[in-house]
Order: structure tokens, then sequence, then C-alpha cells
């Protein structure tokens, strides 16, 4: 893989490319279904070598699941090499062994115990490489429940997630696997801790994240109000807002919209745009205070106006006026998204069956460069020779190994 990173000339063509920030780094992926693909996604797009692990000869199950789980597998391990290995065997333990000794971090999302069943724990493995860093990706930290199985929606029910993203007695999970993403998130803020510590020290870290902590810090804001609160804390679609106007409002052509005014300057500037003299000049809404007081009036008169107009008129009148807002968008809408487009935020990358597939970027800007498609997601085992080659073994081995179906 070229590990290289560069900006687009306006013609589209590359500029002077220069090396990934993460160039050089071996990273060993046993991730599977999103939290632990997307710790080694972001490494990856930042320019890290990942070998993914699968179990030979199928390989990582998502690759297979239908339904939203038809999504995982081709956002989440583009930029990745393959080695397809039977863990289960002595000598497929022994390859992956073997390949730690030359690693510098391991990202495992196996349910509680199973890495030091296969005999591949931290302390095990620690002994072979002392600077291995491990990033363990569970359902809970250590404590009362780190033996438990956990899921995205099992945490966020617990977590309160839920609570707060349905209506009363509804609870709801969020619309994207969040705490898996968030969770793999903090594992890739842990070993970057840990590279720059062992950069001073020679020596690994054990970083571990989990997703009923990530929850519960997603709910910090929450947690926060509560304590400040004599009363049990309302879901949002309550809409308890700091803000007056912060609602979804109907369109003339059947599209909706949503409209945040958090100040009195886009108040006065909505009352410009739109024409709305009278309200203006009504001193009973001048402060958003004021204004939240009087939602009872206030919306249902906005709620009018914008069923006069259609999405283009209103997007018109509102980027005039510097309002944030947005139409309620499906996710196929992002590909014909004009910002999107204009950017390149969207890659195209494609499956190993061929399938076309378009996912997003990396969101990040590294100065003023972005991280793109080095390689599509891989086949099963797309490496398993090459990789087995750089360890030392040689055709007649790797031959063997296939016929005992050790590695595929």
């Amino acid at each position: 893989m070229d590990a290289t990173v560069s900006s687009p000339e306006p013609d589209g063509s590359p500029a002077d490319a220069a090396p990934l920030p993460l160039a050089g780094l071996r990273v060993l992926d046993f991730g599977h279904t999103v939290m632990g693909p997307c710790c080694g996604l972001v490494l990856a797009d930042l320019g890290a070598e990942i070998i993914k692990i699968e179990a030979a000869p199928d390989g990582d199950r998502t690759r297979t699941l239908k339904g939203f789980g038809m999504g995982y597998f081709g956002f989440l391990n583009r930029n990745k090499r393959s080695l397809a290995v039977d863990a289960k065997t002595p000598a497929g333990r022994a390859i992956l062994r073997r390949l730690v000794s030359g690693a510098d971090v391991l990202i495992e999302n196996f349910g509680p115990g199973a890495m030091q069943r296969l005999g591949l724990d931290y302390e095990r493995l620690r002994q072979i490489n002392p600077s291995l860093i491990y990033c363990e990706l569970k359902g809970f930290m250590d404590g009362p429940y780190q033996d438990r199985p956990a899921l995205d929606e099992v945490v966020q029910m617990m977590g309160g997630l839920a609570y707060m993203t349905g209506p009363p007695g509804t609870p709801l999970r969020a619309g994207t696997s969040v705490v898996d993403i968030v969770g793999g998130l903090f594992g890739v803020i842990g070993i970057m801790a840990a590279l720059r510590e062992r950069s001073m020290t020679g020596l690994g870290k054990h970083v571990k994240s989990a997703l009923f902590e990530s929850t519960v810090f997603l709910m910090g804001q929450h947690l926060s109000y509560a304590s400040q609160s004599a009363e049990p804390i309302p879901p949002m679609p309550v809409r308890v807002s700091a803000w007056a106007v912060y609602d979804v409002f109907d369109l003339a052509d059947g599209r909706k919209i949503f409209v945040g005014i958090t100040s009195d300057r886009h108040w006065y500037g909505f009352c410009a745009e739109f024409a709305l003299d009278e309200l203006a000049a009504d001193r009973t809404l001048a402060t958003n205070n004021q204004r939240i007081a009087a939602r009872a009036r206030l919306v249902p008169a906005l709620r009018t106006i914008f069923a006069g107009l259609d999405l283009a008129q209103a997007s018109d009148k509102l980027v005039r006026a510097g309002l944030p807002f947005s139409p309620i968008n499906r996710p196929e809408d992002l590909f014909a998204d004009h910002h999107l487009v204009a950017t390149g935020a969207i890659l195209e990358s494609r499956l190993p069956d061929g399938t076309e597939l378009r996912t997003p970027r990396l969101p990040l800007s590294y100065g003023g460069e972005s991280f793109g498609l080095r390689a599509d997601p891989p086949d099963v085992g797309a490496d398993t020779d090459a990789i087995l080659a750089e360890l030392g073994f040689d055709e007649k081995q790797i031959a063997e190994l296939r016929r005992e179906r050790i590695v595929a």
C-alpha cells in the first residue's frame, strides 16, 4: 500500500505526496463487527499498516451480513491487508505469536476471556514483545459487569441514551452504531497516547475502552443537568430546549426542515429576512428566555410561515439570514450533497465481489491535506501468502499450512 497523503490539484491529479503520519506502524487488527474495525480503520487511513486477522477459512462474518449489517465490512475495512488463520490450532497461534513479535499495536474486541483462551492476552504477549501496545475494546471496563457480553443497543439502553432519544415511554436506539464507533475512537486515543509514552520509555501499554463507559461519557451533559435539577430529566423529543426555536417544520413541497434560532442575533436576522417586522418589534420576544416562555404562540406562527415555502425557498432565506438549518435527509441523499461532492468527502471503493461502494472519508484535515483510499476492502486472506513470506515461511511451508487449512 502507498503510505502517502496528498492534496488534489484543481484538475483532480495528486499533488506532491508526503508520508502519512502513521507510516511504518504495524497494527494487528483482531477486530470484528464495528468497534474493533473502526479503531483499525482510523489508524489505517492515517497510514498505519493494518493486518486484519480473520478466521480461516470464511473470514470476518460481517462480509455476509444482511440488513443494516450489510454496510459494516465495506465501510470499516479499507486500507487493510487480510491474513486468514485458524487461531484455534497450535500452528495458527504460533503464526500469530510470530507476527506479534514485530507488531507495534494489537486491537481486539472479542467477548470476555476469548483472547486468554487463545493464549493471546496482553500478559502473555508482552513477554514476546514488551513494546506492544495492546488495545482491548470490550463491553464494560473492569468491575462487576466485566464478564457480561454487551452490544451497542444494550449499552444505549443501560446508559440512558435510548431513553433520551425516544419519546416518553418509547426508548429508541440512535440511528447508527454510535457507541461502537465512539468506543473505537476512544481506543484510537488510548493508542496514540501509548505511542507517545512508548517513544520515551520504549515500553508498550495495555489500553482499554468499553461500550458502556463510552455511552456514559456521551451522556455527560445530561448527567451534569441531572446533578443540578430536582426533577427527572425528560427525553429529548419533549423539547425542554435551551433555545426558543429548535424545531422541525413542514414545508409546502412535503419536505421537512430543522431550524435553530439560538441567539438574539439569529432572531432578528430571521425576522428581517422573513419580513416579520411585527415579531421583531414585540418586546416580549426580545430575548431567548422570553421567546422560550412564548413558544406556545411563537412556534405555531413559524409553522404557518414555513408551510408556505418549499425547501429551496426556505433554504435560500435561511442562508441569507445566517441561521443554522438542515433539510431532513436520508442516508442516500448524502451522495448528492453539494458540500460533500465539492470537498471529495465521499470515497469510492469496491468490494472483492465487484460491488461499488461510496463511504465517508476520515473527517480530518491534516495540514490542509486529507486521507483517502489506498486499498479496497480485501478479500479473505488476500495477503496471507505475502505476510507469511515476510515472517520467513517458504513456499513449501505455506502450501502445507494451506493444505492443513490452518491458513486461507
